[in-house]
């Protein structure tokens, strides 16, 4: 197999090196849109903030969440902050991989913690990139890979992907984890799994894409009739890899708990910042407020919105997207759509959810390249337009 995935798999004795370059010059055209892409997202911000007499800098790398991934990395967890209406905003509610890699990269160069979040962002999000053109040339050919990439880069929140934030780095450990599935690398879908679950919360939809890809595909050989030790040798690595996929979730969830002194101490520390999961009647409350208000045009969108993303996951899944893609995807836009708190920000909480924009990539790709490449040159410019604007104003949570 031609591909990444089969760089570093163990027990294999080709030349890693020639591959990884030859999977590199493949992807080069979607790694170029990509960072072109969000080149234009920055300089744009650059030239309102400056207008506006805010710095651009400031607004990637310490505000909002970049500040307490920031202290994390810098004190540890531990930080409080007492609100007057009593909820408690405590560090614990944020991952630690991110914190993590910041004091590394702090600690073995001159930039500050936060500049390392935003270093760590900005390699990450071309990962991620890189991921997604993987998974678009295997199921689509090449032109949806860039498609798929260019896509990703060019969404109304994309800005969020250049900040000091872990969507980006989540994503790309997300992405390479579910192509690790698809391509039947276990051990390292778990790897990457874990690795997901340290870094935001939504880890768990990588979880679900492992084990139940896993579980999928050990019914079927069972159908087949296949033994289950049979099945899992011909699905070498399976099952460490199904029993690593958990770990760093579990193990951050656990250990959460233990220094809140109750199993369910994370879930409570996310209740303090106002956040949790209550089946979507806190948002569907939301938007109907909206709809029957002066705000109705507001409401209108904002439904229309999850309508769309509603239809581009179910016509992705109709389209024949593979178990894994419809389980990560689905599984980011569900918890996405029932968790309560800001409602502004659920764009940023399916960032994480490219497989909703299979469909379109694939669309593109049909199209004439001048056709398709001017659809991308628009929404480039619409997102980097709208990721100024709103970095200047109410900005992400």
């Amino acid at each position: 197999m031609n591909d990444l995935a089969s760089v570093a798999v163990p027990g294999r004795t080709r030349c890693e090196g020639p591959v990884v370059r030859a999977a590199l010059r493949r992807a080069a055209p979607a790694l170029l849109a990509y960072a072109a892409i969000r080149a234009l997202g920055v300089i744009v911000l650059a030239l309102w903030s400056a207008a506006d007499g805010k710095s651009w800098h400031t607004l990637l790398t310490a505000r909002w969440d970049s500040l307490w991934y920031s202290r994390v990395a810098e004190q540890g967890y531990g930080y409080t902050v007492a609100l007057p209406d009593g909820d408690v905003h405590s560090n614990l509610a944020f991952f630690p991989l991110l914190p993590w890699l910041e004091r590394g990269l702090s600690a073995l160069s001159p930039l500050s913690s936060a500049d390392a979040g935003m270093v760590v962002a900005w390699v990450t999000s071309l990962g991620a990139a890189w991921a997604l053109y993987a998974t678009g040339e295997r199921l689509h050919g090449p032109r949806a890979g860039v498609a798929l990439a260019a896509l990703w880069a060019a969404l109304p929140v994309g800005i969020v992907q250049s900040m000091a934030y872990s969507e980006s780095l989540f994503t790309a450990l997300a992405a390479w984890g579910v192509y690790a599935v698809l391509t039947g690398r276990w051990v390292w879908a778990g790897v990457l799994a874990s690795l997901a679950g340290l870094t935001r919360p939504v880890g768990a939809a990588v979880v679900a894409a492992v084990w139940i890809t896993a579980a999928v595909t050990l019914w079927r050989e069972r159908a087949g009739g296949a033994g289950l030790r049979a099945a899992l040798r011909r699905h070498p690595g399976m099952l460490p890899g199904a029993l690593l996929a958990p770990l760093g979730w579990c193990g951050f969830f656990l250990w959460v708990g233990a220094r809140q002194g109750s199993f369910t101490g994370y879930l409570e520390v996310q209740e303090g910042w106002g956040n949790g999961f209550d089946g979507g009647i806190a948002f569907g409350s939301f938007v109907w407020q909206q709809l029957s208000g002066p705000t109705f045009a507001a409401g209108l969108g904002l439904a229309v919105g999850v309508g769309l993303v509603i239809w581009l996951y179910v016509r992705g899944v109709r389209q024949g997207q593979p178990l894994p893609l419809a389980v990560y995807g689905g599984t980011v836009l569900l918890l996405a759509l029932t968790a309560k708190g800001y409602f502004g920000s659920k764009p940023r909480l399916m960032l994480p959810a490219y497989p909703l924009l299979l469909p379109l990539a694939v669309a593109l790709a049909r199209w004439r390249p001048v056709w398709s490449w001017l659809v991308i040159v628009l929404m480039a410019a619409g997102s980097a337009t709208y990721g100024a604007f709103w970095l200047n104003g109410s900005g992400p949570p």
